[in-house]
């Protein structure tokens, strides 16, 4: 198959183990960029790439990389494309741009100018105008311009990789699946030790834990992807990669998972039945500050609360209890621990071996490491610990090198200061007359209720091919889950022999997993 270019987005500071899980799966010329890896593959590889990354927020195919110093040069490089290739008049299709240029200071405005650009197109080609929608397109676009560096690209990916498919209950601020995964990579946990999440909300970082510790891939619990509307989509391969489940595996630890809030507990219980993880995740009901030292070596990944949108009463107390649990608790193991605050640092009162820069959200965060030993320092290093690692001290002059990026960054692009120019002024009429448009072309294509006259997908019941027979939340006969009921029970396949809460008996028959049928898979609306 032929190999093309390829580019995987994910948040900053995650690039590095987003890189290193691409060179897992094979892809070739990996390149490290700021929130993205370049690499390259075949059609086999870009399925792959949104099947089975973890870290990667979404997955492009670039189409074209061009040069502009302005609005006009976008607009004929984009006209210049052979659109006829990825899209027809029937297609829908939207526009997503991201701009650090000092030319360009307006996304929406590159936006509009690639919109008119392709409609153009095919005004010429074939005297009509192919349709855009916003909320739920056949083709997304990608738009990147860095100074006068521009790439426009297909999104292979459609909604974003993070909304894997297993949650069904959520709580107030939930960690965002993607960097839930990229803090357990980080830490470096092996596997072959517990994990513990002390605050684990709607349940995320176990129950990727949990995915990794068994090597479930996260598109398992997808209903579609970008790709899956191309011209020149491969069904047969798209089912081949999703009814392989060879590389699945055992997991003889156990994760354990604990909040203060019982519902809270309940909603993250049902994301792991979901998930199918039930029986690898143990939740309770728990206070950290009655944490214990566990039975067996184990690894503490957190995300506690930080005073923005989760207040606790006495955040400061929470987090000193923090420090004097894990000082007196968990001698002899890391913790690693999630926050935005100086302050809620401080008042742990344990110095940290390693720092990274990350961000959950708009908020500037540390992941930071804390290795905990048991008596004075003095006496750890002579017996041969490590405080730290190679690995930590060339992650900290990383974090001081990225300190320094990203304050000329914010100086260069953050000056509001500027009087309007002849650009914001073009944008405000372009906008004008695309909103006009969707407005006419809504009325025209709704009917009385509000709903779009065209058929739309039913995501709760599709069948065969790669996704089975699903039912309401993911029920799959026939393949790698077997008949998955309400949330999550599997019977058969894999985990054939689960009861009502999802759970397998264990000790029993050791690896049988079963085998796969292929799916038979018909169209559904338009396919």
């Amino acid at each position: 198959m032929e190999e093309f270019e390829l580019i995987a987005k994910t948040f900053q500071g995650l690039e590095e183990v987003l890189a290193q899980e691409l060179t897992e799966l094979g892809a070739n010329d990996i390149q490290i960029g700021r929130r993205m890896v370049s690499f390259s593959g075949n059609k086999e590889m870009l399925y792959r790439a949104n099947f089975c990354l973890r870290t990667a927020i979404r997955v492009l195919k670039p189409i074209k990389h061009f040069k502009a110093l302005d609005a006009e040069a976008v607009y004929e490089a984009v006209k210049s494309i052979e659109w006829a290739n990825y899209l027809d008049l029937n297609t829908t299709f939207a526009v997503d741009s991201v701009v650090y240029s000092q030319e360009f200071r307006n996304s929406k405005f590159v936006a509009y100018k690639v919109k008119d650009a392709i409609v153009d197109y095919f005004r010429e080609k074939e005297g009509k105008r192919p349709n855009i929608s916003v909320t739920n397109p056949d083709i997304k676009l990608n738009m990147h311009i860095a100074e006068d560096q521009c790439t426009l690209s297909l999104d292979a990916s459609g909604e974003s990789l993070h909304l894997r498919g297993y949650r069904v209950a959520s709580c107030d601020a939930p960690i965002n699946e993607v960097l839930a995964a990229g803090l357990i990579k980080l830490s470096g946990w092996d596997m072959e030790s517990d994990l513990i999440d002390p605050f684990c909300g709607s349940g995320t970082i176990a129950i990727e834990a949990a995915l990794m510790a068994r090597n479930i891939y996260p598109g398992i619990f997808r209903k579609s992807f970008g790709f899956e509307k191309w011209k020149d989509f491969d069904r047969d391969l798209l089912d081949r990669i999703y009814n392989d489940d060879s590389a699945e595996r055992e997991f003889n630890h156990k994760i354990y998972a604990y909040d203060i809030n019982r519902p809270t507990i309940e909603g993250a219980m049902a994301n792991a039945k979901q998930a199918g993880v039930s029986d690898v995740v143990e939740f309770s009901q728990q206070d950290f500050r009655k944490f214990t030292q566990p039975e067996n070596k184990a690894i503490i990944v957190t995300n506690p609360p930080y005073g923005e949108r989760l207040q606790p009463a006495d955040i400061l107390g929470l987090y000193k209890a923090i420090g004097e649990r894990l000082k007196h608790e968990f001698k002899g193991n890391e913790a690693w621990i999630i926050s935005s605050k100086q302050e809620l640092f401080d008042s742990i009162g344990l110095r940290p071996s390693t720092k990274i820069q990350l961000y959950n959200g708009s908020l500037d965060c540390e992941f930071r490491k804390y290795q905990m030993f048991d008596g004075k320092i003095e006496k750890f290093r002579a017996a041969g610990g490590e405080i730290k690692t190679s690995e930590d001290r060339q992650r900290n002059a990383e974090r001081r090198k990225g300190r320094q990026f990203r304050e000329d960054f914010h100086r260069r692009f953050d000056d509001d200061s500027r009087e309007q120019t002849e650009e914001d002024r073009e944008f405000i009429q372009l906008r004008n007359k695309h909103r006009e448009f969707e407005r006419v072309y809504g009325r025209k294509h709704r009917g009385e209720d509000g709903e779009t006259d065209r058929p739309r997908r039913n995501f709760g019941d599709r069948k065969g091919g790669k996704f089975g027979d699903r039912n309401n939340f993911g029920e799959r006969k026939g393949g790698k889950f077997g008949d998955r009921g309400n949330f999550g029970d599997r019977k058969g396949g894999r985990f054939n022999d689960r009861n009502e809460q999802g759970d397998r008996p264990r000790g029993k028959g050791g690896k049988s997993f079963g085998g796969r049928k292929n799916f038979d898979r018909h169209s559904n609306g338009d396919r």
